[in-house]
C-alpha cells in the first residue's frame, strides 16, 4: 500500500487537495521498474498532457493525450499499489502512471468524483479483494498427512545425501589447492552447484555458485574463494547434525540450506515485535527472472534490527511502501532462526519522517556486527547507522571515519553524494556493511534524511 498520506482533508468538489503528507518526487519514482521508466515518468508530468485528472481517498486518476486520438485512461489505486493503463505498455507502471503520480505528489490534482470508468475498475479490485478474504477465511483442504510426511522425509534424505557429497568434495578441492581455478574454469563448481539443485539444497547451490563467481576476480581471490568454500562446508556439515543444535540455530541452517517458511505461518505463528522502526534504507538486487529488495529496520526502542524482503518480476515495481528515513509503528512477525533477522510486517501505521537518530561509533558498529556472526555465521551483510563520520580518500579508496576508526567504502559505492552532503561536515549514515565494504543506504542533514 502507498503509505505516508494522510485523507483527512480530502473534500469532494471544494478544490485542492491539500494533503498532510504525500509521496515524495524520490518515492513515486522508486516505483519505477526501471531507469528508463523513471525519466519517461517524468516528461508526463507536465499538466498539458492531462486533460482530465482527479483523486479520491483511494485512488488517482486521469486521461493522458498521446500520439492518438484518444486519449489513455489511467488509474492508480493506492491500496497495493495498483495501476491500470489503456496504453500497450507491459510496464507497471507505465510512465502514464508514473507521470500521473507526480503531479499528485506535487499537489496537483484536485478531489473529484470517480469517473464510470475508473470506479468499475475500483469496485472490481475491490469485489476481487473480498472474495480472497472469504477464501483465506475459510478452513484449508489439508491433504493425507502421512503423504506429506513421506515428502518431507525424502527431501530431507536428498538434502543429506548432496551434502554429505558436496563435504567430501570440498575436501578434495582443497587437498588439490585452488591456484588452478582460473586456468581450468568454474565447471567443476558449476557441476557441483547443479548437483545441489538435483538434491533440493538450493541454498547450498547458491554458495558455490557465489565460490565460482570469485575465481580469479581480484588480487586476494584466493582468500575471498576460500572463506566462501569454508562457510559453504560449515553449513553441509550443519545439516548432518541438525538434530543436536540448538532449535534458532537448527532453523537458521534450514532457512539456509533452502526449505521455505510460508508467509502464511509466520504471520500465524511467529514471534511478533511492537515497535516504532526506523527504516534504515535499502538494496536492490536485479535479476533475469526476480528482482529483490532488501530493507533494513532497527527498532528505537528495542535497539532490534531487522529485514524485510520483497520481489518483483521483470516490469513490475519492487516495494516502496518502506522509505529510508522514516519512522513506521509497526507490528512485525519474524522467521524462525537464530537473530531472527527477517520478518513479515503484520501491522503498520502511517510513516512520519525521522529527526537525525543516534548513532553509534564505526567500532560500536563492529562489535555489533561480531555479536550477530556469533549467532548466525553466515550472514554476509548487516547495516550499520555510525554517528559522526565523514568520508574520506585515502590512497586505498575511500572511507567512512570517525575519531577513532574507519569503515572502507564498497568498490562499487558512489562516494561524491555523500561529500557533498558532508561539506566536510560529520554526518550520521546508514550503511551496509559486508565483508567487501560499506554501502551507504541514507544519511542525515541536520534532520533531513537523504537517500543515497
Amino acid at each position: 500500500m502507498l503509505r505516508g498520506v494522510s485523507f483527512e482533508h480530502f473534500e469532494p468538489g471544494k478544490g485542492r487537495v491539500e494533503p498532510v503528507m504525500t509521496l515524495s518526487t524520490e518515492q513515486v519514482l522508486a516505483l519505477a521498474p526501471d531507469a528508463a521508466s523513471a525519466k519517461a515518468g517524468r516528461g508526463q508530468a507536465s499538466a498539458a498532457k492531462w486533460p482530465v485528472s482527479g483523486c479520491s481517498e483511494r485512488a488517482v486518476w486521469g486521461e493522458c493525450q498521446g500520439s492518438g486520438k484518444k486519449p489513455y485512461q489511467v488509474c492508480v489505486e493506492f491500496a497495493g499499489p495498483a495501476f491500470r493503463c489503456s496504453c500497450p505498455s507491459r510496464k507497471f507502471p507505465c510512465k502514464h502512471a508514473l507521470g500521473l503520480l507526480l503531479r499528485w505528489s506535487a499537489g496537483e490534482l484536485v478531489s473529484a468524483g470517480e469517473p464510470d470508468w475508473a470506479g468499475t475498475w475500483l469496485a472490481e479490485r475491490a469485489a476481487r479483494a473480498e472474495r480472497a478474504a472469504v477464501r483465506a477465511a475459510e478452513p484449508a483442504k489439508r491433504g493425507d498427512p502421512l503423504a506429506a510426511q513421506r515428502r518431507r522425509d525424502r527431501r530431507d534424505e536428498r538434502v543429506s545425501a548432496g551434502a554429505a557429497e558436496l563435504t567430501g568434495w570440498l575436501a578434495d578441492l582443497i587437498r588439490e589447492g585452488l591456484a588452478g581455478l582460473p586456468r581450468s574454469g568454474t565447471a567443476p563448481l558449476e557441476s557441483a552447484a547443479a548437483r545441489m539443485v538435483d538434491a533440493q539444497a538450493p541454498g547450498l547451490a547458491e554458495r558455490v555458485r557465489r565460490a565460482a563467481r570469485l575465481a580469479g576476480r581480484g588480487r586476494d581471490w584466493p582468500d575471498r574463494l576460500l572463506e566462501e568454500l569454508s562457510l559453504t562446508c560449515l553449513l553441509a556439515g550443519a545439516q548432518a547434525r541438525l538434530a543436536e543444535l540448538p532449535p534458532p540455530l537448527a532453523a537458521t541452517v534450514r532457512a539456509r540450506l533452502g526449505y521455505p517458511t510460508e508467509t502464511a505461518e509466520v504471520l500465524t505463528n511467529g514471534e511478533r515485535s511492537t515497535d516504532t522502526w526506523l527504516v534504515l534504507g535499502f538494496r536492490d538486487e536485479p535479476g533475469e527472472k526476480v528482482a529483490g529488495r532488501t530493507v533494513w529496520l532497527r527498532g528505537t526502542e528495542s535497539g532490534r534490527t531487522t529485514m524485510v524482503l520483497s520481489f518483483a518480476t521483470p516490469g513490475r515495481p519492487l516495494d516502496a511502501s518502506l522509505w529510508p528515513g522514516t519512522l513506521v509503528p509497526a507490528t512485525l512477525a519474524r522467521y524462525p532462526g537464530a537473530g531472527a533477522q527477517r520478518v513479515v510486517v503484520a501491522e503498520r501505521d502511517e510513516a512520519t519522517a525521522s529527526p537525525r537518530p543516534e548513532g553509534e561509533p564505526v567500532a560500536a558498529a563492529l562489535a555489533r556486527y561480531g555479536a550477530v556472526l556469533a549467532e548466525d555465521p553466515w550472514v554476509d551483510r548487516w547495516p550499520v547507522l555510525l554517528a559522526g563520520v565523514v568520508p574520506v580518500a585515502t590512497q586505498d579508496g575511500w572511507v567512512l571515519s570517525d575519531s577513532a576508526g574507519a569503515l572502507p567504502l564498497h568498490a562499487s559505492a558512489d562516494p561524491w553524494p555523500l561529500v557533498a552532503v558532508s561539506g566536510g561536515r560529520p554526518l550520521t549514515v546508514a550503511a551496509e556493511w559486508s565483508p567487501a565494504g560499506a554501502r551507504p543506504m541514507c544519511c542525515w542533514d541536520g534532520d533531513r534524511a537523504v537517500v543515497l
